[in-house]
């Protein structure tokens, strides 16, 4: 019905800047909040940044003030900038949304994408 393929990941040395994308498709009748998470080997999945239908913005403490969520509604599309990247940045990250949809009647689901690597290392 719905999906979500994020992009951009890749090989960075510490300092250095990315850029995740990650864009919802399907039979998408409202894109409400989007969310970006990480998962390094070994640790729980954490929350990085969030953006709400509203314009909102919430991040974690670990990323404030180096990490910026942007959408773009017109083309169903999160972002994630990512600038003065750490080591202790390496993780899968993940995009996640709450998105209204339609099989015969309408319903909200929660999917999430398969995910884009980041290896910050020197």
């Amino acid at each position: 019905q719905v999906q979500l393929v994020e992009s951009g990941g890749g090989l960075v040395q510490p300092g250095e800047s990315l850029k995740l994308s990650c864009v919802a498709s399907g039979k998408i009748f409202s894109l409400e909040d989007m969310a970006w998470h990480r998962q390094a080997p070994g640790k729980q999945r954490e929350m990085v940044a969030v953006f709400t239908k509203n314009g909102g913005t919430n991040y974690g403490d670990s990323v404030k003030g180096r990490f910026t969520v942007s959408r773009d509604n017109a083309k169903n599309t999160l972002y994630l900038q990512m600038d003065s990247l750490r080591p202790e940045d390496t993780a899968v990250y993940y995009c996640t949304a709450h998105i209204l949809t339609k099989n015969g009647r309408y319903y909200y689901t929660d999917p999430w994408g398969q995910g884009t690597q980041v290896t910050v290392s020197s």
